[in-house]
């Protein structure tokens, strides 16, 4: 291999790279049997052209007497923190709930999903998927989760719920608790 070859493969890569950066180099024309590249002049021109997108606003829509909304990490989607006071719910029943963790991250559930330990979602044994339901501990406390997965298949036990869940709810540290279940949608 001569000293040649290298260099003339570097110019060749220069002159590819100048090409597609800059635009028209002067070399290249329609005479020469290729189409001149475009200049700023013509794509400004071209430009002029094509449809402008206007947004529209439409005030009824916009309620600006409310709070801005606030940014939720991906998994917070899953729950509904404040549920709104007209939202009717059906009691379904009470029993022991359960949870599991992080053992089974990112393992396919029934509906098809990666479980997330850190998502509110739970394991019902009829209740169809994405079924949203409020679970209230002995204490108290609620939390609403979304059904994604089917379970529990232990003896007694009504509900699996995630990790996140389980924890707001008092549960991890005991691993079970009874609740009562009520559907929200």
């Amino acid at each position: 291999m001569d000293g040649t070859t290298p260099t003339k493969v570097r110019s060749a890569l220069a002159a590819i790279a100048l090409l597609a950066l800059g635009g028209s180099i002067g070399g290249l024309s329609a005479a020469e049997g290729q189409e001149a590249l475009p200049t700023a002049a013509a794509a400004a021109s071209e430009s002029a052209d094509l449809p402008r997108f206007e947004p529209s606003f439409d005030e009824s829509f916009a309620p600006f007497d409310e709070p801005a909304a606030v940014a939720q990490p991906a998994h917070a989607v899953d729950l509904e923190l404040i549920e709104p006071a007209s939202e009717e719910a059906e009691e379904i029943g009470e029993g022991m709930a359960s949870w599991y963790g992080r053992e089974f991250a990112g393992r396919r559930t029934a509906s098809g999903e990666r479980f997330d330990p850190s998502g509110y979602t739970a394991a019902h044994r009829t209740l169809p998927f994405g079924s949203r339901v409020r679970v209230t501990s002995a204490a108290g406390k609620s939390v609403v989760v979304r059904i994604n997965d089917r379970g529990p298949f232990h003896g007694g036990r009504v509900i699996d719920l995630s990790q996140a869940a389980a924890a707001d709810l008092g549960l991890v540290r005991a691993g079970s608790g009874r609740v009562s279940l009520a559907l929200l949608d």
